[in-house]
This record gives structure tokens, C-alpha cells and sequence, in this order.
């Protein structure tokens, strides 16, 4: 979104990962609020989706992330989450980074970062059985298991 962004991805040939965050870094997590977490992360896309296309950024060199843990609450997380095949309409794939997110204290405190990885492979599974693509993981063996575990299920014919 900055000054000259599009212009440099443009002229560089490279892929771009469209990530929704509400507000800035330093600021993001101060009260995020929304009307529709959905609505708005998909308005979010149709808009950057326009001005990489006015750009000249062709869409098969770009990526979708809802933003999960960037000015959002735990419920915010959730509801992207269940509803992260609503994404799917953009015909892009879906980044989930969810690997030991802050979240994951709000369903069970206490937690460490450290103590984070049974959960963190759970969302990742979560997510690709609602329609992501690319998982950003610290646990890189353990979520490839269960994200190839994730994705048989999902399949229409087990044989």
C-alpha cells in the first residue's frame, strides 16, 4: 500500500502476497474493530486485487492472507477462519499463517509460544480444510503431516 509499491512488484516480475491488516503495526492491536470481519477483509482484496491489475500485476502472480493476528480480536481470528473458503471466489490461493499466534492463548491460556505447537498444526489443518493453500508454519514436519493428512480427507474419492 505504500508510495511506489505497486510500480517496484510491477517492474520486478516477482509474487505478491496481499495481506489485510486493519490499522498499522505499531497500532494494529489497540481495539480492532469491524462490522463484518469478512466483508471487510474481502473488500480489503477486491481493492488491492484492482490496483495490482491497474498496475499491470498479473493475477496469477498473486496471493491472498486474510491477516490473521493483524488488528484482529480472537473472534475475528475465528470467524476468518470458518469462513476462509468464502475466499475462494477470488480464484487465488490462500495463505494461513496461524502457526503459534497469540490467539491460540485465547482458547487456552497460558499457553508459551513454546507450548503453541499442538495447536498451531491444528489450525493449519483447519485452514486447509477451509480452503488455504499455503501454510506459514515454525513446526514444518509435524504441520506438513497433518496438512497431509488435512488435505486426503478433503478429497472426493478416498481409493
Amino acid at each position: 500500500r505504500r508510495q511506489g509499491a505497486l510500480a517496484a512488484v510491477a517492474a520486478l516480475d516477482v509474487p505478491v502476497c496481499l495481506m489485510h491488516m486493519q490499522g498499522e503495526p505499531d497500532t494494529m492491536q489497540e481495539n480492532p474493530a469491524y462490522e463484518d470481519v469478512v466483508a471487510s477483509v474481502s473488500d480489503f482484496f477486491v481493492e488491492r486485487l484492482a490496483a495490482c491489475a491497474d498496475a499491470g500485476i498479473a493475477p496469477s502472480r498473486l496471493l491472498l492472507d486474510p491477516g490473521f493476528g493483524f488488528g484482529k480480536t480472537l473472534a475475528h481470528n475465528c470467524r476468518l477462519l470458518r469462513e476462509l473458503a468464502q475466499f475462494r471466489r477470488f480464484g487465488l490461493p490462500l495463505l494461513a499463517g496461524l502457526s503459534r499466534k497469540s490467539m491460540i492463548n485465547g482458547i487456552l491460556p497460558g499457553r508459551t509460544v513454546d507450548q503453541r505447537m499442538p495447536a498451531s498444526i491444528t489450525l493449519a489443518a483447519l485452514a486447509v480444510q477451509n480452503g488455504a493453500w499455503i501454510i506459514r508454519a515454525h513446526d514444518i514436519a509435524a504441520t506438513a503431516d497433518a496438512i497431509r493428512i488435512a488435505a486426503y480427507l478433503t478429497q472426493e474419492d478416498f481409493a
